[in-house]
Protein backbone atom coordinates (compact mmCIF):
# COMPACT_ATOMS: atom_id res chain seq x y z
CA UNK A 1 0.00 0.00 0.00
CA UNK A 2 1.45 3.32 -0.82
CA UNK A 3 2.88 5.94 1.71
CA UNK A 4 -0.49 7.82 3.53
CA UNK A 5 -0.95 11.37 1.96
CA UNK A 6 -0.20 14.01 4.26
CA UNK A 7 -3.22 15.89 6.31
CA UNK A 8 -1.77 19.43 6.72
CA UNK A 9 -2.89 21.90 8.98
CA UNK A 10 -2.83 23.93 12.48
CA UNK A 11 -6.45 25.57 12.80
CA UNK A 12 -8.31 24.39 15.54
CA UNK A 13 -10.97 23.53 13.79
CA UNK A 14 -9.40 20.88 10.91
CA UNK A 15 -7.34 19.70 14.34
CA UNK A 16 -10.59 18.62 16.11
CA UNK A 17 -12.10 17.12 13.10
CA UNK A 18 -8.24 15.02 12.48
CA UNK A 19 -8.86 14.18 16.17
CA UNK A 20 -12.65 12.66 15.65
CA UNK A 21 -11.91 10.61 12.70
CA UNK A 22 -8.57 9.36 14.65
CA UNK A 23 -10.76 8.87 18.02
CA UNK A 24 -13.02 6.81 15.45
CA UNK A 25 -10.89 4.96 13.93
CA UNK A 26 -10.23 2.11 15.95
CA UNK A 27 -14.03 1.35 16.37
CA UNK A 28 -15.60 -1.09 13.57
CA UNK A 29 -18.18 1.43 12.81
CA UNK A 30 -19.43 3.31 9.94
CA UNK A 31 -18.44 6.75 9.33
CA UNK A 32 -19.76 9.82 7.33
CA UNK A 33 -17.63 12.14 6.21
CA UNK A 34 -19.22 15.91 5.22
CA UNK A 35 -17.39 18.63 3.34
CA UNK A 36 -17.04 20.90 0.46
CA UNK A 37 -15.70 19.63 -2.58
CA UNK A 38 -11.49 19.70 -2.11
CA UNK A 39 -10.99 19.93 1.40
CA UNK A 40 -9.95 16.07 1.93
CA UNK A 41 -12.36 13.77 2.23
CA UNK A 42 -10.97 10.84 0.93
CA UNK A 43 -7.44 11.66 3.01
CA UNK A 44 -9.68 11.73 6.07
CA UNK A 45 -10.94 8.06 5.15
CA UNK A 46 -7.51 6.58 4.63
CA UNK A 47 -6.79 7.94 8.16
CA UNK A 48 -9.98 5.92 9.18
CA UNK A 49 -8.75 2.97 7.07
CA UNK A 50 -4.77 3.00 8.29
CA UNK A 51 -5.70 4.08 12.11
CA UNK A 52 -8.00 0.73 12.55
CA UNK A 53 -7.36 -2.90 13.00
CA UNK A 54 -8.61 -3.31 8.88
CA UNK A 55 -4.85 -1.35 8.14
CA UNK A 56 -2.86 -4.28 6.02
CA UNK A 57 -6.88 -5.14 4.38
CA UNK A 58 -7.72 -3.39 1.48
CA UNK A 59 -8.90 0.54 1.06
CA UNK A 60 -11.61 0.48 -1.50
CA UNK A 61 -12.78 3.66 -3.15
CA UNK A 62 -15.90 4.37 -5.13
CA UNK A 63 -17.67 7.56 -6.79
CA UNK A 64 -21.35 6.82 -6.50
CA UNK A 65 -22.12 9.62 -9.22
CA UNK A 66 -19.24 8.15 -11.76
CA UNK A 67 -21.56 5.61 -12.57
CA UNK A 68 -25.18 5.95 -14.38
CA UNK A 69 -27.64 4.07 -11.85
CA UNK A 70 -27.99 1.00 -14.11
CA UNK A 71 -24.50 -0.02 -13.42
CA UNK A 72 -23.95 1.14 -9.67
CA UNK A 73 -25.57 -2.16 -8.45
CA UNK A 74 -23.44 -4.28 -10.52
CA UNK A 75 -20.60 -2.51 -9.77
CA UNK A 76 -21.67 -1.97 -5.88
CA UNK A 77 -22.69 -5.66 -5.73
CA UNK A 78 -20.84 -7.70 -8.45
CA UNK A 79 -23.03 -10.11 -10.94
CA UNK A 80 -23.19 -13.62 -12.09
CA UNK A 81 -23.01 -14.25 -15.68
CA UNK A 82 -25.70 -14.10 -17.71
CA UNK A 83 -27.39 -11.49 -15.01
CA UNK A 84 -27.68 -8.76 -18.09
CA UNK A 85 -26.33 -8.39 -21.42
CA UNK A 86 -22.68 -8.55 -21.98
CA UNK A 87 -22.41 -10.31 -18.83
CA UNK A 88 -20.54 -12.92 -20.14
CA UNK A 89 -18.73 -14.31 -16.55
CA UNK A 90 -19.01 -13.36 -13.08
CA UNK A 91 -17.49 -10.87 -11.70
CA UNK A 92 -16.87 -9.92 -7.68
CA UNK A 93 -18.42 -6.08 -6.84
CA UNK A 94 -16.65 -3.69 -5.08
CA UNK A 95 -17.91 -4.88 -1.60
CA UNK A 96 -16.06 -8.29 -2.14
CA UNK A 97 -13.20 -6.37 -3.41
CA UNK A 98 -12.99 -5.00 0.47
CA UNK A 99 -13.89 -7.72 2.44
CA UNK A 100 -11.60 -7.61 5.38
CA UNK A 101 -10.81 -4.07 4.71
CA UNK A 102 -12.67 -0.79 3.98
CA UNK A 103 -15.00 0.60 1.76
CA UNK A 104 -15.29 4.67 0.75
CA UNK A 105 -18.25 5.58 -0.85
CA UNK A 106 -17.61 8.89 -1.97
CA UNK A 107 -20.80 11.44 -3.31
CA UNK A 108 -22.80 9.02 -1.07
CA UNK A 109 -25.89 11.34 -1.94
CA UNK A 110 -26.28 10.37 -5.28
CA UNK A 111 -26.92 6.72 -4.78
CA UNK A 112 -30.88 5.32 -6.20
CA UNK A 113 -33.26 4.15 -3.83
CA UNK A 114 -32.83 1.02 -4.91
CA UNK A 115 -28.59 1.00 -4.23
CA UNK A 116 -29.91 2.29 -0.68
CA UNK A 117 -31.63 -0.43 0.06
CA UNK A 118 -29.18 -3.31 -0.78
CA UNK A 119 -26.49 -0.73 0.64
CA UNK A 120 -28.71 -1.14 4.62
CA UNK A 121 -28.73 -4.91 4.22
CA UNK A 122 -25.15 -5.07 3.71
CA UNK A 123 -24.29 -2.60 6.68
CA UNK A 124 -26.75 -4.58 9.24
CA UNK A 125 -26.36 -8.00 8.23
CA UNK A 126 -22.91 -8.00 6.51
CA UNK A 127 -24.34 -9.92 3.65
CA UNK A 128 -25.09 -9.27 -0.19
CA UNK A 129 -26.56 -11.25 -3.40
CA UNK A 130 -24.92 -10.42 -6.75
CA UNK A 131 -27.10 -9.68 -9.41
CA UNK A 132 -28.69 -12.46 -11.61
CA UNK A 133 -27.62 -14.54 -8.10
CA UNK A 134 -30.17 -15.89 -5.49
CA UNK A 135 -26.51 -16.74 -2.87
CA UNK A 136 -26.15 -15.18 -0.07
CA UNK A 137 -22.20 -13.84 0.14
CA UNK A 138 -20.92 -12.83 3.54
CA UNK A 139 -18.52 -9.84 3.97
CA UNK A 140 -16.91 -7.73 6.31
CA UNK A 141 -16.07 -4.24 5.15
CA UNK A 142 -16.45 -0.85 7.20
CA UNK A 143 -18.65 1.62 5.29
CA UNK A 144 -17.05 5.10 4.92
CA UNK A 145 -19.52 7.71 3.04
CA UNK A 146 -18.84 11.02 2.06
CA UNK A 147 -20.49 13.43 0.93
CA UNK A 148 -21.18 17.60 0.26
CA UNK A 149 -25.01 17.54 0.78
CA UNK A 150 -26.95 17.84 3.95
CA UNK A 151 -27.89 13.79 4.53
CA UNK A 152 -30.29 14.75 7.50
CA UNK A 153 -32.34 17.25 4.74
CA UNK A 154 -32.47 15.01 2.33
CA UNK A 155 -33.89 12.45 4.72
CA UNK A 156 -36.40 14.38 5.91
CA UNK A 157 -37.17 15.22 2.33
CA UNK A 158 -37.50 11.60 1.21
CA UNK A 159 -34.57 11.59 -0.91
CA UNK A 160 -32.55 9.41 1.23
CA UNK A 161 -33.69 6.63 3.66
CA UNK A 162 -33.00 7.64 6.73
CA UNK A 163 -33.07 3.80 8.42
CA UNK A 164 -29.76 4.19 6.26
CA UNK A 165 -28.40 7.24 7.20
CA UNK A 166 -29.23 6.03 10.97
CA UNK A 167 -27.14 3.21 9.83
CA UNK A 168 -24.16 5.33 8.48
CA UNK A 169 -23.89 7.83 11.27
CA UNK A 170 -22.15 6.62 13.88
CA UNK A 171 -20.10 8.86 13.74
CA UNK A 172 -19.84 12.00 11.55
CA UNK A 173 -16.53 14.04 10.55
CA UNK A 174 -17.21 17.58 8.95
CA UNK A 175 -14.42 18.96 7.61
CA UNK A 176 -13.94 22.95 7.80
CA UNK A 177 -13.63 24.81 4.04
CA UNK A 178 -10.62 26.48 3.84
CA UNK A 179 -11.61 30.23 4.08
CA UNK A 180 -12.42 28.91 7.79
CA UNK A 181 -8.55 28.07 8.30
CA UNK A 182 -7.12 30.69 6.79
CA UNK A 183 -4.12 30.54 8.56
CA UNK A 184 -3.26 27.52 7.14
CA UNK A 185 -3.36 28.62 3.44
CA UNK A 186 0.42 29.40 3.69
CA UNK A 187 1.08 26.72 5.11
CA UNK A 188 -0.41 24.76 2.36
CA UNK A 189 0.91 26.98 -0.14
CA UNK A 190 4.86 26.20 0.59
CA UNK A 191 3.81 22.60 1.18
CA UNK A 192 2.58 22.84 -2.58
CA UNK A 193 5.63 24.97 -3.86
CA UNK A 194 7.84 22.60 -2.33
CA UNK A 195 6.73 19.88 -4.03
CA UNK A 196 6.04 21.31 -7.15
CA UNK A 197 9.62 22.59 -7.11
CA UNK A 198 11.39 19.23 -6.68
CA UNK A 199 9.00 18.03 -9.94
CA UNK A 200 10.04 21.18 -12.12
CA UNK A 201 14.06 20.31 -10.77
CA UNK A 202 14.50 23.27 -9.22
CA UNK A 203 17.39 23.35 -6.11
CA UNK A 204 14.63 25.12 -3.75
CA UNK A 205 11.37 26.80 -3.91
CA UNK A 206 12.25 30.54 -3.81
CA UNK A 207 8.75 31.23 -1.99
CA UNK A 208 5.78 34.02 -2.57
CA UNK A 209 6.45 38.31 -3.38
CA UNK A 210 4.24 39.33 -0.19
CA UNK A 211 1.90 40.68 -2.74
CA UNK A 212 1.34 36.97 -4.46
CA UNK A 213 1.24 35.45 -0.58
CA UNK A 214 -1.41 38.66 0.28
CA UNK A 215 -3.77 37.49 -3.43
CA UNK A 216 -3.34 33.82 -2.04
CA UNK A 217 -4.79 35.08 1.79
CA UNK A 218 -7.26 36.89 0.15
CA UNK A 219 -8.66 34.35 -2.45
CA UNK A 220 -12.04 32.59 -1.36
CA UNK A 221 -11.08 29.17 -2.74
CA UNK A 222 -14.07 27.61 -3.63
CA UNK A 223 -12.90 24.67 -4.79
CA UNK A 224 -10.86 24.64 -1.03
CA UNK A 225 -6.95 22.33 -0.78
CA UNK A 226 -7.21 20.94 -4.01
CA UNK A 227 -7.82 24.49 -5.17
CA UNK A 228 -5.02 25.64 -3.77
CA UNK A 229 -2.90 22.54 -4.89
CA UNK A 230 -3.23 23.49 -8.31
CA UNK A 231 -3.13 27.32 -8.29
CA UNK A 232 -0.23 26.97 -6.57
CA UNK A 233 1.54 24.17 -9.05
CA UNK A 234 0.15 26.30 -12.01
CA UNK A 235 1.83 29.22 -11.10
CA UNK A 236 4.94 27.79 -10.00
CA UNK A 237 5.25 26.07 -13.51
CA UNK A 238 4.29 29.75 -15.29
CA UNK A 239 6.37 31.49 -13.53
CA UNK A 240 9.76 29.70 -14.48
CA UNK A 241 12.53 31.16 -12.36
CA UNK A 242 13.85 29.22 -9.81
CA UNK A 243 15.73 32.13 -8.63
CA UNK A 244 13.01 34.52 -8.01
CA UNK A 245 10.23 34.21 -5.38
CA UNK A 246 7.01 33.75 -7.89
CA UNK A 247 5.33 36.50 -7.93
CA UNK A 248 2.20 36.14 -9.99
CA UNK A 249 -0.93 34.07 -8.86
CA UNK A 250 -2.48 32.37 -12.17
CA UNK A 251 -5.67 31.12 -10.40
CA UNK A 252 -7.69 31.11 -13.83
CA UNK A 253 -6.15 28.82 -15.94
CA UNK A 254 -8.50 29.48 -18.23
CA UNK A 255 -7.96 33.46 -18.28
CA UNK A 256 -6.73 34.72 -21.82
CA UNK A 257 -8.07 37.66 -24.17
CA UNK A 258 -8.91 34.93 -27.01
CA UNK A 259 -10.83 32.73 -24.55
CA UNK A 260 -14.36 30.99 -26.39
CA UNK A 261 -16.89 33.10 -26.31
CA UNK A 262 -14.64 36.51 -24.73
CA UNK A 263 -12.20 36.95 -27.58
CA UNK A 264 -15.50 37.00 -30.45
CA UNK A 265 -17.44 39.67 -28.45
CA UNK A 266 -14.82 41.49 -27.24
CA UNK A 267 -12.91 44.25 -29.88
CA UNK A 268 -9.68 45.66 -28.70
CA UNK A 269 -10.45 49.40 -28.76
CA UNK A 270 -8.36 52.04 -31.73
CA UNK A 271 -5.69 53.87 -29.98
CA UNK A 272 -6.71 57.56 -29.49
CA UNK A 273 -4.77 60.02 -31.21
CA UNK A 274 -4.01 61.70 -27.72
CA UNK A 275 -3.44 58.50 -25.70
CA UNK A 276 0.50 58.84 -24.23
CA UNK A 277 3.01 56.70 -25.64
CA UNK A 278 5.59 54.31 -24.43
CA UNK A 279 8.67 56.62 -24.11
CA UNK A 280 11.16 55.55 -26.92
CA UNK A 281 14.24 54.54 -25.18
CA UNK A 282 16.34 57.79 -23.91
CA UNK A 283 19.52 57.70 -25.95
CA UNK A 284 22.81 59.25 -23.89
CA UNK A 285 24.52 62.08 -25.50
CA UNK A 286 27.44 60.40 -26.49
CA UNK A 287 30.26 62.89 -26.06
CA UNK A 288 29.06 63.58 -22.51
CA UNK A 289 29.38 60.04 -21.27
CA UNK A 290 31.85 60.19 -18.13
CA UNK A 291 30.95 56.35 -17.24
CA UNK A 292 30.53 53.77 -20.06
CA UNK A 293 29.45 51.07 -17.58
CA UNK A 294 26.66 53.20 -16.30
CA UNK A 295 25.33 54.14 -19.91
CA UNK A 296 25.00 51.17 -20.95
CA UNK A 297 23.17 49.68 -17.51
CA UNK A 298 21.15 52.78 -18.13
CA UNK A 299 20.48 52.48 -21.87
CA UNK A 300 19.56 48.71 -21.48
CA UNK A 301 16.80 49.49 -18.31
CA UNK A 302 15.26 51.82 -20.51
CA UNK A 303 14.94 49.63 -24.16
CA UNK A 304 13.82 47.04 -21.36
CA UNK A 305 10.84 49.55 -19.81
CA UNK A 306 9.88 50.35 -23.59
CA UNK A 307 9.46 47.28 -24.60
CA UNK A 308 7.45 45.85 -21.42
CA UNK A 309 5.06 48.95 -21.49
CA UNK A 310 4.43 48.06 -25.82
CA UNK A 311 4.17 44.67 -24.75
CA UNK A 312 1.72 45.53 -21.97
CA UNK A 313 4.28 43.47 -19.06
CA UNK A 314 3.33 40.58 -20.32
CA UNK A 315 6.69 38.63 -20.14
CA UNK A 316 7.09 36.30 -22.59
CA UNK A 317 5.82 38.59 -25.02
CA UNK A 318 8.40 40.52 -24.32
CA UNK A 319 11.44 38.29 -24.68
CA UNK A 320 10.18 37.57 -27.84
CA UNK A 321 10.09 40.86 -28.59
CA UNK A 322 13.77 41.48 -27.88
CA UNK A 323 14.86 38.22 -29.08
CA UNK A 324 15.27 36.73 -25.55
CA UNK A 325 14.57 33.78 -23.75
CA UNK A 326 12.01 33.92 -21.18
CA UNK A 327 14.67 33.06 -18.40
CA UNK A 328 17.55 35.59 -20.59
CA UNK A 329 14.72 38.25 -19.64
CA UNK A 330 14.22 37.50 -16.20
CA UNK A 331 17.34 37.78 -15.34
CA UNK A 332 18.21 40.78 -17.33
CA UNK A 333 14.87 42.61 -15.09
CA UNK A 334 16.22 41.34 -11.82
CA UNK A 335 19.34 42.70 -12.65
CA UNK A 336 18.20 46.36 -13.30
CA UNK A 337 15.43 45.58 -10.09
CA UNK A 338 12.65 45.45 -12.47
CA UNK A 339 11.06 42.48 -10.80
Amino acid sequence: MPAPTALIGQAASFLDAVERASAAAPLNRPVLVIGERGTGKELIAERLHRLSARWSGPLITMNCAALPENLLDAELFGYDAGAFTGAARARAGRFEDADGGTLFLDEIATLSAAAQERLLRVVEYGELTRLGSNRVIRVDVRVVGATNEDLPALAEAGRFRADLLDRLSFEVVTLPPLRARADDIPLLAAHFGRRMAVELGWPSFPGFTPAAAAELAAHPWPGNVRELKNVVERSLYRWGDADVPVGRIVLDAFDSPWRPGVAATRALPAPAANDAAAPPPAVPDHASVADLRLAVAEYERNILAAALAKCRHNQRATAAALALTYDQLRHALKRHGML
